[in-house]
């Protein structure tokens, strides 16, 4: 990993890494004053400094982020999850990008990484795809839920490889804002944002020249009969609006779709509601009347999804 990968939140002095607390030099601070930030008993590192808040626990709560991890290790959304990797995968593998660079190591960003289900299946494709994977999220307990697992599996950039012979990817997670990410300008390969916002600038930034942009988006008619169910008046996804903010800044490569067909019990059901804005947008009295119809028969629906490969434009 390179030292200027990651930048301090307060002051944007070069951002050092280490077991237990990281520091910032100060040397872009008007007094040189260092800042540290202690790292997590989980594994997490937290760079959100409170003026970057826009609530008291911004992000998504424990309540969405259990149901997220139920209805996810059902294998629900695997064909996405397969979709992502083998994308990523056949990127990042024998690119002339990672080899014209000066250092070979692949440093790449998953933003609004949530409790990590696709971060996971990232990290598992081995070092010899990715080195650095940086998980960052503004919800602190998605973030601390990543962070234990990652831990586990012993993939947390402090721990050490299991086997002399295997080297796993190093996995951040940070609580962080993706308008400001603590991190060196064009110092990461590649950025993933599953469901998660869409930042041209800022992606921009940090990326290195011709890196590359993978994002996921619901595709028109996703999960449409729980949207009847649930609404009088449905609008339709509008997966692609936001590639024309895009445009100035990268080029669109592919796009790629997967859909699979859901039999949801009402235990489902009931997670599915709670880990989408449905939770929220729909009147109560439409959630339980279609929660109870599912207590006697599973509901059937479709999962449709859109993956965007671009790939930064060159100055």
């Amino acid at each position: 990993m390179p030292v200027s990968l990651f930048i301090c939140p307060l002051c944007q002095s070069p951002l050092q890494s280490a077991a237990d607390t990281w520091r910032c030099d100060g040397s872009l601070h008007p007094k040189q004053t260092s800042h540290p930030f202690d790292v997590a008993r989980q594994g997490y590192v937290n760079l959100l400094p409170v003026q970057q808040k826009k609530s008291k626990a911004p992000g998504d709560s424990q309540e969405s982020i259990d149901a997220r991890k139920r209805f996810l290790n059902h294998g629900h959304y695997a064909p996405l999850q397969n979709l992502i990797s083998q994308k990523m995968t056949e990127l990042l593998s024998n690119d002339e990008l990672i080899d014209k660079q000066d250092n070979k190591s692949v440093n790449w960003l998953d933003i609004g990484c949530g409790e990590g289900y696709y971060t996971q299946a990232m990290a598992q494709m081995g070092s010899d795809v990715i080195d650095t994977l940086i998980a960052a999220d503004i919800s602190k307990p998605a973030v601390v839920e990543l962070a234990k697992v990652s831990k586990l599996s012993g993939r947390l950039w402090y721990q050490p490889c299991q086997e002399d012979t295997t080297k796993t990817t190093a996995v951040y997670p940070l609580v962080t804002s993706a308008a400001h990410l603590p991190l060196h300008p064009h110092s990461v390969t590649g950025i993933s944002s599953i469901f998660s916002p869409i930042l041209p600038e800022a992606f921009d930034n940090v990326l290195m020249d011709n890196g590359y942009l993978v994002i996921a988006k619901p595709d028109v008619g996703h999960l449409a009969t729980m949207r009847d169910a649930l609404f009088d008046d449905v609008r339709e996804h509008d997966s692609d609006k936001f590639l024309q903010e895009l445009a100035p800044y990268f080029t669109l490569v592919e796009t790629c779709r997967v859909s699979t067909e859901l039999t949801l019990s009402a235990e489902d059901l009931a997670d599915l509601m709670t880990m989408t804005p449905y939770a929220y947008r729909a009147r109560s009295e439409k959630r339980q009347a279609l929660l109870a119809a599912v207590e006697t028969a599973a509901f059937s629906t479709e999962a449709k999804f859109v993956v965007y490969i671009l790939q930064k434009t060159s100055v």
